[in-house]
Order: C-alpha cells, then sequence, then structure tokens
C-alpha cells in the first residue's frame, strides 16, 4: 500500500500543478499581472536585486575609475590637460605620446629582453618547483618538515635584507673556492685559470641560478602551491605504476606530470607575471644602462618635455601610459589563459 502511494504521488502533483497552471491562464490578464507583481514576495526580490546591482556597480566604479582615468589620459593632447572643461574625455586626442614612449624609450627592445628573461625563468621555476613540491608532498624522510618550513621561512624573509649578499655573490662568484683555488690557489705560478672569481652580474646567470635553486622571487609561494596540489593527487597512481615496474622518475615524468599541466600553467603565469614587473632583483643585478627592461621605459620622452602650467600632470599622464604598455602583453596574456589560472589556483588548495 506504501508503495503504491508513493508511485502515485508525483503523478497526482504533475496533475494539480497542470490544473493551477490552466486556471491561472483562463483568468483574465489583469487579474494575472496583480497575482503576479503585487505581492511582498515580488517586491522583496526586486528590493534585494537592485540593492546588489548598485552595490556590485560601486565597487566596480571604485576599483576600474582609476584605469579608465590613465586610459583616458593617454590619449590627451597637452592642451587638453590646461582645459578645465576636459574630464575623462580628451577633446584633442592624440597618439603622440604612444609614439614617443615606443621610439624614444626602447620599448621594443625591453619588450624581448623582459620577454626572454621572463620566459627563462618562468620555465625554469615551473619545473623545479614542481620537483621540489612533489618530493615534499610524496616522499617521508627525515628533515621534511624542517625542509617545508624553510621553504615557509623564505616567504618571510624581506628580500631587501639580502640585496648586498646576493650582489656580492654573485659579482665574485665562485664555487666551493674552486675558482680561487685554480687561478689564485696555493702555488701564484701555477695558475690554472687566469681569475678567481666570476662577474656574472649584468648577464641572465643570477636569476637564472636562482631559479634553479629555488631561491627566486616567490619560489616559496610556487613550491607550498605545488606540495598542495600533489597532496591531493591519489597515491593508488603511483603504486600501480610501481607495480608494473616503473620506477620514480619515469612516474614522476609520464604520470605526475600530465596530471599537472593545469596547476603547471598557473605557476609560470605567476612567475613570468612576477618577473615582467619586477624591479627589484634586476636593480641589483642590471647595474649597466645596456640592459633595457620594462621598468625602466618608465620616463618621459625628451620629445615630450616642455614647461607650461600643467607639467606635473601631463608628465604623470606619460609615466601612467607607460606603466599601461608595461601592462598590456599581461592583459593579453590573461585574457587567453585565465581559465588555466582560475582552475590552478582552485586546485592548489589555498582558498576556502
Amino acid at each position: 500500500m506504501n508503495s503504491q502511494q508513493t508511485s502515485n504521488a508525483p503523478r497526482v502533483m504533475k496533475e494539480s500543478k497542470n490544473k493551477i497552471r490552466v486556471e491561472f491562464e483562463r483568468t483574465p490578464l489583469k487579474e494575472r499581472l496583480k497575482a503576479k507583481f503585487l505581492n511582498m514576495n515580488f517586491f522583496k526580490n526586486v528590493v534585494v536585486r537592485v540593492f546588489t546591482y548598485v552595490l556590485l556597480i560601486g565597487i566596480s566604479y571604485v576599483i576600474l575609475f582609476p584605469f579608465f582615468a590613465k586610459i583616458s589620459g593617454s590619449f590627451m593632447s597637452k592642451e587638453d590637460f590646461v582645459d578645465v572643461t576636459v574630464k575623462l574625455i580628451p577633446k584633442y586626442p592624440t597618439l603622440d605620446t604612444y609614439k614617443a614612449i615606443i621610439s624614444e624609450n626602447g620599448y621594443f627592445t625591453a619588450l624581448f629582453n623582459t620577454f626572454t628573461l621572463s620566459v627563462l625563468c618562468g620555465l625554469i621555476q615551473t619545473f623545479v618547483c614542481c620537483v621540489i613540491g612533489y618530493g615534499l608532498a610524496k616522499f617521508k624522510f627525515k628533515g621534511n618538515k624542517l625542509i617545508f618550513f624553510l621553504v615557509i621561512f623564505t616567504m618571510v624573509i624581506p628580500h631587501r635584507t639580502l640585496q648586498l649578499s646576493m650582489f656580492m655573490k654573485f659579482r665574485y662568484f665562485d664555487i666551493l673556492g674552486i675558482f680561487d683555488f685554480l687561478g689564485g690557489g696555493v702555488f701564484e705560478w701555477l695558475r690554472i685559470l687566469p681569475f678567481s672569481s666570476l662577474n656574472l652580474n649584468n648577464t641572465y646567470w643570477p636569476l637564472a641560478l636562482l631559479s634553479f635553486g629555488g631561491l627566486a622571487f616567490k619560489n616559496g609561494l610556487y613550491i607550498f602551491m605545488m606540495r598542495q596540489f600533489f597532496h591531493g593527487v591519489p597515491d593508488e597512481l603511483e603504486e600501480s605504476a610501481y607495480i608494473d615496474g616503473s620506477g620514480v622518475f619515469r612516474t614522476f615524468l609520464q604520470i605526475i606530470l600530465p596530471l599537472s599541466v593545469p596547476m603547471m600553467i598557473t605557476i609560470f603565469l605567476f612567475a613570468f607575471s612576477w618577473q615582467w614587473t619586477d624591479n627589484f632583483y634586476t636593480t641589483v643585478f642590471f647595474t649597466k644602462t645596456g640592459m633595457t627592461l620594462m621598468p625602466d621605459i618608465v620616463g618621459v620622452p625628451a620629445s615630450l618635455t616642455t614647461q607650461y602650467a600643467a607639467q606635473n600632470l601631463y608628465e604623470s599622464a606619460i609615466r601612467n601610459t607607460c606603466g599601461l604598455l608595461i601592462l598590456l602583453p599581461l592583459l593579453i596574456m590573461y585574457v587567453f589563459l585565465q581559465r588555466y589560472l582560475i582552475g590552478g589556483i582552485e586546485r592548489s588548495g589555498i582558498v576556502g
């Protein structure tokens, strides 16, 4: 009896809904509109939606207005900055600011150098942090927690406290004193090398070596993200591979790495973006003016310098335009890779 009532219940509810719908459609239009819109539930939904939209529009305005102002100012001419009637929309739009920055500040040279350096560091950091994160997540050994603590500790230490030591280390680079022994050593007359140390500054080597060692900018965060990701990978996958005769390295390369592609793309995007806009390490290691990177293009071109009433506003708009040109490649990359970035952050376990 109970089973029969249960089987008949959905049919009764469906017939009741159809009957109510038919009766509602037969009522006059005025009565239907009155029943649909003149009720407390409708007014409550309207108030909630209006409040939500107003709040979102207000927050979006606060966040996006500075960008709109910078973009608008990049197209303004000198006359627009002394015209009090011009707010956001330029009266005499021009591309002279962009042309001067690109031609006089060496934009394309900085673009090529920064792109090469960012890709090099991004690829190295992605693979190295992946290996370290996998080792910390899947292998139990003495000192595992200590190493992980040191990884977290690298995220806490201010980088400026290491500025002088890093500069001197790569200015007089020597591995375990080998170059000093072979270059100056015990017997000065038996020199094998004509130098006692290497000067790696003003090259890509300092950043590349820091990336190889997992000590580059934000590498502690990348290792933590990879470790959290590998904690979520089932151990059964590795155990099945070991039973089939696969070794540790083969399992890592053929099974673990393909599963880690979304997360690795996220790490690469982070490493690429932070290296792209880095102004600390590049200032420490690149002391000569021959290497032009993205931060070096921020300045007022010679053809745009002038003396007039709104000079400070005009020069500020020029520097903002330099910042927009620096961010433009990152925005283009984000448009095409945002789904990988969001998916990787969700899988990293650092968000709730």
